[in-house]
């Protein structure tokens, strides 16, 4: 939860430098405001990896029997669909 906390830390820190550049237009505000969000899309990439790999660590090490049991049933085939014909390329 520890990355919970720097989120919520970063964005609430965000919030005067938001009122500042929306209400009363302050252009330096908005400089921080943009270099705040490309923080935020930067930590929020990282947390999203760290999560991936959590899940994928701990699906590795799940038991055989287990994983074997959760398979999904096939999907039903599609009919397919008559194929079109190009149309004809026009004469000049």
């Amino acid at each position: 939860m520890n990355n919970f906390s720097k989120l919520k830390d970063l964005v609430m820190s965000l919030e005067d430098d938001f009122s500042k550049f929306y209400d009363k237009n302050n252009a330096a505000a908005g400089t921080r405001v943009r270099k705040g969000m490309q923080e935020l899309k930067t930590m929020a990439q990282t947390f999203r990896t760290e999560v991936q790999n959590t899940k994928n660590t701990a699906a590795s090490t799940a038991p055989k029997a287990a994983a074997g049991a959760k398979k999904a049933a096939p999907a039903a085939k599609k009919a397919a669909a008559p194929a079109k014909k190009a149309a004809p390329a026009k004469k000049k």
